[in-house]
């Protein structure tokens, strides 16, 4: 055999020897095909995914088929068809009393708004303000300045109690508005609100709103042309914006307390209390002051001027007070019961009055003591003072200015 021979037959079986080693290599090391391959899948922001998505879309809104959604049941939207009109609609039947109010206003409402409606710190007053709106700073109750009693029933209904709103009954909601109306002094306290006679009762500033006209007389002056330059010949600060604390925080009391002892630190009271007190031996007998005026006791009319901060939201004394919830209490010792002017008392302290019962030491002491106890059907829901002390100088602080 040839040299060639021999070299081709030995590559020959080198050859085959490689490839049975590969085949027996790769059927056990390769991992075999899926029957079902995975795909990577396009990216979802990609304008293809995006037109496929829309086209899919298009085709489930016109089959119907989105699923979403369905029409409101009658009961759910009765729960919310709650609103009531000025002209009565929507105003279910009911009613309730200013008595029944004021139990309800004190547990529900007083807490934010005050016993008497007078507002709790920055909380909205709802009674007072009486003739105020042409002030500078006019105070908007429900009795000086809504239009409509609608708006009251609807937003005590709707709304309150704060963090527990449409949890009060349709009858608590007329006798709450009743309470409201008494507080404003625009009903008696035998009164009851119903839905009979919910349009009977008229708002003293029904007639102060006008229809908005604004699209008429307004709107096609914001469409000419604004001045842009050279507009006024001077510019001038005519008034600056006042600083308002309008959001209730629970630390306000102590600020408005504090702020209350700066802007009384120089009044009337301080005056006469300094008056009195620098009255000396040295004035004669014949020119010394009435008997009253000489016993004050100056220390219990220093206390009652602090302990008096708890009747400050209705009554003002000293000069200028006027009359607010309740009225103002100059000269009220020795005075007869329901005489100040221009306030309008319950039937019963004016009957009182009538019958020639006067505030001295010992009514005062009774009234402060228990105001409903003491006067039926006063429209003070006050509990009254609880020391004997407190109310002995708040007593004395009043004789300050009765003489």
């Amino acid at each position: 055999m040839s040299k060639s021979l021999k070299l081709y037959g030995v590559m020959a079986v080198s050859s085959a020897a490689m490839l049975t080693a590969a085949y027996n290599f790769a059927d056990r090391n390769v991992t075999p095909m899926p029957d079902v391959a995975r795909v990577m899948p396009a990216d979802a922001g990609s304008p293809d995914m995006m037109f496929i998505a829309a086209a899919r879309a298009e085709a489930a809104a016109d089959a119907k088929r989105i699923g979403v959604g369905r029409e409101a049941l009658p009961e759910e939207i009765a729960a919310w068809n709650v609103d009531v009109r000025p002209d009565g609609t929507g105003l279910p039947p009911g009613s309730g009393s200013v008595a029944e109010g004021e139990e309800a206003f004190i547990a529900y409402c007083a807490v934010c708004h005050g016993d008497f409606a007078e507002g709790v710190g920055n909380w909205p007053k709802l009674a007072g303000g009486d003739g105020t709106l042409a002030d500078k700073d006019p105070v908007k109750t429900v009795g000086s300045y809504w239009p409509y009693l609608s708006t009251a029933w609807d937003y005590v209904h709707r709304s309150m109690p704060f963090g527990a709103a449409q949890t009060l009954t349709v009858d608590e909601t007329y006798a709450i508005t009743a309470y409201i109306l008494y507080s404003n002094f625009l009903v008696d306290d035998d009164f009851v609100l119903s839905n009979d006679n919910f349009l009977e009762v008229e708002m003293p500033n029904a007639d102060g709103f006008i229809v908005d006209d604004r699209a008429e007389t307004e709107y096609p002056l914001f469409s000419e042309a604004a001045c842009m330059e050279n507009c006024k010949e001077s510019v001038e600060i005519t008034m600056r914006a006042a600083v308002l604390d309008v959001t209730p925080e629970d630390d306000g009391a102590a600020a408005a307390e504090e702020a209350m002892k700066e802007t009384n630190a120089d009044t009337a009271a301080d005056e006469k209390i300094e008056q009195v007190a620098s009255t000396s031996t040295e004035t004669p007998a014949a020119e010394a002051p009435a008997a009253d005026q000489a016993a004050l006791d100056m220390a219990l009319v220093e206390k009652g001027e602090n302990v008096f901060k708890k009747c400050a939201a209705c009554h003002q004394v000293g000069d200028g007070a006027t009359n607010r919830v309740g009225p103002h209490l100059n000269g009220i010792v020795g005075q007869q019961m329901g005489a100040v002017d221009g306030f309008r008392y319950s039937k019963t302290l004016e009957g009182m009055g009538a019958d020639g019962m006067v505030w001295n030491a010992e009514t005062l002491a009774e009234f402060l003591a228990d105001p409903r106890g003491y006067v039926k059907g006063t429209k003070m829901s006050f509990n009254g003072l609880r020391s004997d002390e407190d109310i002995a100088a708040v007593v004395e602080y009043l004789k300050s200015y009765s003489q």
